[in-house]
């Protein structure tokens, strides 16, 4: 696990520049540094050493010397694909090396043959083509910015801040778009220019033109198999994809919560140290259900009960390692879960990706508890919609409101935060992109498909893909860990694509058959456990003076004003603390920002 930074540019000054730019990924990988530059470019590479530990520095070549690459990741068939590449030869048991040369043997092929997490650029220096790629789910990140004489590319987008050429300007459009997502849900990013390499692309930049390519779609097509087949195919690959997870030259560990997704890695992989972090009121500690299931495997869990205080001191650092305003309240969570691991370990084993795949979530589930509904006429269904879009947001009503749109109307993903009618009333910019133009590809590409299998299609291309593996990634390497997703693979997929959704949800629960396959090794009864996915007390914090003192004087500084409507935001934040509405999420994905834009922009 790396990160690396680079630009094709004339600069003269290029040993210095990428110098300067590499350091600010240090994080990434603290074990080593190395740069490559000639007339045309300049590449720099942080490395966290985990295969071949003495041999695999980077930039690294091929034979001849040219072919340089700099990469982010792991190859877990790397061994297997080495074994048909008995024409090369390999100076080293790196997964970096098999990507040298299973560029020289397929090409712009490469990325369809990995099982992995990968982000990388190959510089051809015969053809001066630059190649990159990122792996099939985003679970490593590629950022790129282009100018009239240059072409920038890194891991993070603050690398770009210390190259000459590049100019720092908010992308004001998306300000909206992130109100109701939480996230940066674009391939477009918070500052002007940068763009982000999306999940299963590649890139080719050569003769001052940049090309993106698709190499990788989603794909849902349900196979007729029993039940209890499709329990064991999911307990084969799984037990297959942890085992291919587990391959390091370094001590493995892994994040420990209640739930089953992880409770079932764990069980599988069965590491010597696993991690867990809760807090002290009890509803949103997850710290006694870890031991409990570490106990009965007989391995050593780790745990730390976060303050209030630590969490709200840290948030400055996780905006500046995030790169763009994030609101999930897990992902400080994590950040502290990950400086727990990094004491111990280098490499973790996470949970992240079941949900999304096996159709963890509730929003699934009262699609089907409730298809009554839907029986009714779609045209008396749309007027009492809009009869219900002129009252205040409540809970009845928004049901109301949902259930008389189109799905491609009104569903941007599982964790949607503000309607576009709530933010015209808080927003002193226009909207100028709207939510339905960001899904409507995806929305197009699966336009044959019914609601349930659309909905998942959304969570997947932009919740997990823009959101849970961003923060994921994040928070590991701001603490020098990498972070394994064995649920994320492209063979789990393979077979959790194919699965009747009946498996997976059903008026009985969620991810049916994923937890009858976790019931087989799971020595205690997580596998019925509802997930929690890292449970953090902001909604109780936000009543208590000094953490909403904090917010209120966020909300009334110059930034807010500029942007949002003081007196309406103010409002949310007081009616929570009076508990006249729940409106902490609201509250905290405006406070995010503005902290976000504090460390970047002021």
């Amino acid at each position: 696990m790396c990160g690396f930074t680079g630009f094709i540019g004339t600069e003269k000054k290029k040993k210095e520049i990428i110098k300067k730019m590499t350091d600010k990924i240090k994080h990434r990988g603290p074990d080593g540094e190395g740069y490559y530059t000639d007339k045309n470019i300049a590449l720099g590479h942080r490395r966290l050493s985990i295969i071949d530990v003495e041999n695999g520095t980077q930039p690294m070549f091929n034979e001849d010397k040219n072919i340089v690459i700099v990469f982010n990741g792991e190859i877990y068939n790397y061994q297997e694909l080495k074994e048909k590449l008995t024409n090369h030869t390999f100076q080293t048991n790196c997964d970096t090396e098999v990507l040298i040369h299973g560029y020289e043997e397929w090409g712009m092929d490469l990325p369809k043959k990995l099982r992995g997490m990968f982000s990388f650029v190959i510089w051809d220096k015969n053809k001066e083509i630059l190649f990159g790629a990122r792996d099939p789910f985003g679970i490593k990140p590629f950022y790129y910015y282009q100018t009239e004489n240059n072409f920038l590319f890194a891991s993070e987008i603050k690398c770009f801040f210390e190259h000459p050429e590049f100019t720092k300007k908010l992308n004001e459009k998306l300000i909206p778009a992130y109100l109701s997502f939480s996230f940066t849900p674009t391939t477009e990013t918070f500052f002007e220019g940068v763009n982000r390499l999306d999940a299963g692309h590649y890139l080719l930049y050569a003769k001052g033109k940049c090309k993106i390519e698709r190499y990788f779609s989603l794909n849902f097509n349900e196979e007729k198999k029993s039940y209890e087949e499709s329990v064991e195919e999911i307990a084969t690959i799984m037990k297959d994809s942890v085992e291919h997870h587990k391959i390091s030259d370094v001590e493995v560990g892994s994040f420990l919560s209640s739930g089953v997704d992880s409770s079932y890695i764990v069980s599988l992989a069965h590491p010597d140290k696993t991690y867990t972090v809760g807090y002290d009121i009890p509803k949103y500690n997850e710290i006694d259900y870890a031991k409990d299931l570490a106990e009965k495997l007989n391995i050593k869990n780790k745990s730390k009960k976060i303050t209030k205080q630590e969490y709200l001191k840290i948030i400055p650092d996780i905006m500046y390692y995030m790169d763009e305003p994030s609101s999930d309240p897990a992902t400080v969570a994590l950040y502290f879960v990950s400086k727990l691991a990094r004491k111990d370990v280098k490499v973790v084993l996470s949970g992240e990706g079941a949900d999304e795949f096996f159709g963890g979530y509730n929003t699934y589930k009262s699609y089907i508890d409730l298809a009554w509904y839907n029986k009714i006429p779609f045209f008396i269904r749309h007027a009492i919609s809009s009869f219900c879009k002129l009252l205040p947001e409540i809970r009845g009503i928004n049901f109301l409101v949902r259930r008389g749109e189109s799905l491609e109307e009104n569903y941007i993903g599982v964790n949607r935060v503000f309607g576009e009618k709530e933010c015209k009333k808080i927003l002193n910019i226009p909207i100028t992109l709207k939510n339905k133009e960001i899904t409507k590809t995806v929305y197009d590409e699966f336009k044959n498909q019914n609601d349930i299998v659309k909905m998942q299609a959304i969570d997947i291309h932009f919740w997990l893909m823009k959101d849970i593996l961003q923060k994921a990634d994040r928070m590991t390497m701001a603490n020098s860990l990498e972070g394994r997703v064995p649920f994320i693979d492209t063979e789990v997929y393979n077979v959790a694509s194919k699965l009747p959704f009946s498996y997976k949800v059903s008026k009985k629960g969620t991810k049916l058959a994923m937890r009858d396959a976790a019931k087989k090794v799971i020595p205690n009864e997580s596998y019925k456990k509802k997930k929690l996915g890292f449970p953090v007390p902001i909604r109780d914090w936000m009543k208590e003076e000094d953490f909403y003192q904090e917010i209120q004087k966020m909300f009334q500084n110059n930034t807010a004003k500029k942007y949002f409507n003081q007196e309406y935001i103010i409002k949310l934040l007081d009616n929570h603390r009076r508990g006249k509405k729940d409106n902490y999420r609201k509250v905290w994905n405006i406070y995010c920002f503005l902290k976000w834009h504090e460390v970047f922009f002021e």
